[in-house]
C-alpha cells in the first residue's frame, strides 16, 4: 500500500520551465492568428500535438485510461484546452493584445484557489490568502495600461473570462478526478479531444491564410513550444503538485508574457509589466512557503484523516 503523504512542492527550476512555455504561447498565438484564421490553427495544434504526444505514450507503453477514468480525461480536455483556447484566440484574432489575454487568464490562482478550497477542501490558509492578493495586485499592475485604454467590459474581455473559468475549473477537475492516469496520455487525450469542437466550428467559419510561409511557423510554434511542451508540463505539473499550486504561477506569467510580447511582436511593456514580475514572484513564493508550512503542520493534509493524494504514487505499488 502506497504510503500517504502530501503532494511536494513545486521547485523553482520546474516553476520557471512551466512559465517560461505557457508565456510563451500568447505572442505565438497572436501571431498564429494573425496569419491563419483561428479555428484552422487550432484544428492543427490540437491534431498534431495530440499525434506527437499519442506517439510518445505509446512508444513508453503507458497505461491508457478506460471507462470512467477515460470520461473524466475527456470532460478536463474540453475545459482546459478546447474552451480555454476557442475563447483565447478568438479574442486575439478581434484584436485582444497578448498581454491582455494573459491577465485575464492569470486571475486563475484566485479562481482555483476558491474551487479548490470548495471541491478538494484545500485549506485558505493567511499565507495562501495574502499570495492571492499579491497576485491580484501583480495581475493589475501588468494590465493596468491596457485596462484603461479599454474603458470597460466588451466581447473581447468576456471571451477571455470564459477561457479563464475553464482553465480553472478543469485544472482542478483534472487533480480531483485524474491524477492516477499519466500524464503523457492525459496530454493526447485532452488534444484528440478538443479536436472534435474545433473542427465543427472550422468547418463553419471562412477560411483566411495570409503568408503561407509564416503561418506554417507559426503554427509549428503553437504546436511544438506551446501545445507539446507548454500544456504537456501543465498537465504534469497539475497531476504532481496540485491545481491550485500550478495556479498560482499565473501571477508571474502575464509579465513574462508581456517582455516576450515586446521582443517578439514589438508591443512594448510598461512600468507595470516591471512590477507585475516582482509582485508575482513573491506571490508565488508566499504561496509555496504556505504550502510548505501546511504539510508541516498537518501531514495528512485533511485535518488529520488519512486519506489518499493524488499527486503521490509510490515505485512499489503499479499503476492502475
Amino acid at each position: 500500500m502506497a504510503t500517504v503523504t502530501s503532494a511536494p512542492t513545486m521547485g523553482a527550476r520546474s516553476a520557471t520551465v512551466l512559465t517560461f512555455f505557457y508565456a510563451l504561447g500568447y505572442p505565438i498565438g497572436a501571431h498564429a492568428v494573425s496569419v491563419m484564421s483561428p479555428m484552422a490553427v487550432l484544428v492543427l495544434r490540437f491534431g498534431l500535438a495530440g499525434g506527437i504526444i499519442g506517439g510518445w505514450a505509446w512508444a513508453s507503453k503507458v497505461t491508457w485510461p478506460t471507462g470512467r477514468a477515460l470520461v473524466h480525461v475527456l470532460v478536463s480536455g474540453l475545459l482546459t484546452q478546447a474552451v480555454q483556447f476557442i475563447c483565447l484566440y478568438l479574442a486575439l484574432l478581434h484584436g485582444a493584445p497578448a498581454v491582455l489575454g494573459a491577465v485575464i487568464v492569470s486571475m486563475n490562482p484566485v479562481v482555483t484557489a476558491l474551487l479548490a478550497a470548495a471541491v478538494l477542501r484545500e485549506r485558505l490558509t493567511w499565507r495562501r490568502v495574502a499570495a492571492l492578493a499579491l497576485g491580484i495586485v501583480a495581475v493589475l499592475a501588468a494590465c493596468a495600461g491596457r485596462l484603461v485604454a479599454v474603458g470597460g467590459v466588451d466581447p473581447v474581455v468576456l471571451l477571455l473570462v470564459v477561457a479563464l473559468l475553464g482553465l480553472a475549473v478543469g485544472g482542478v477537475y483534472q487533480q480531483r478526478f485524474c491524477s492516477d492516469v499519466d500524464f503523457r496520455a492525459t496530454a493526447a487525450l485532452q488534444n484528440g479531444v478538443s479536436l472534435l469542437p474545433v473542427a465543427a466550428l472550422a468547418a463553419v467559419m471562412p477560411l483566411t491564410v495570409g503568408d503561407p510561409w509564416q503561418a506554417a511557423g507559426a503554427v509549428a510554434a503553437v504546436v511544438l513550444l506551446n501545445a507539446v511542451l507548454g500544456m504537456t508540463l501543465f498537465v504534469r505539473a497539475v497531476n504532481n503538485y496540485g491545481a491550485a499550486a500550478v495556479a498560482m504561477l499565473f501571477a508571474v506569467i502575464p509579465a513574462v508574457a508581456g517582455l516576450l510580447s515586446w521582443l517578439m511582436l514589438g508591443q512594448r511593456p510598461d512600468i507595470g509589466i516591471a512590477v507585475g514580475l516582482v509582485v508575482g514572484a513573491a506571490a508565488c513564493w508566499l504561496n509555496s512557503s504556505g504550502s510548505g508550512q501546511q504539510r508541516q503542520d498537518d501531514p495528512a493534509g485533511d485535518g488529520g484523516r488519512e486519506h489518499r493524494v493524488d499527486a503521490v504514487h509510490d515505485p512499489a505499488v503499479p499503476r492502475k
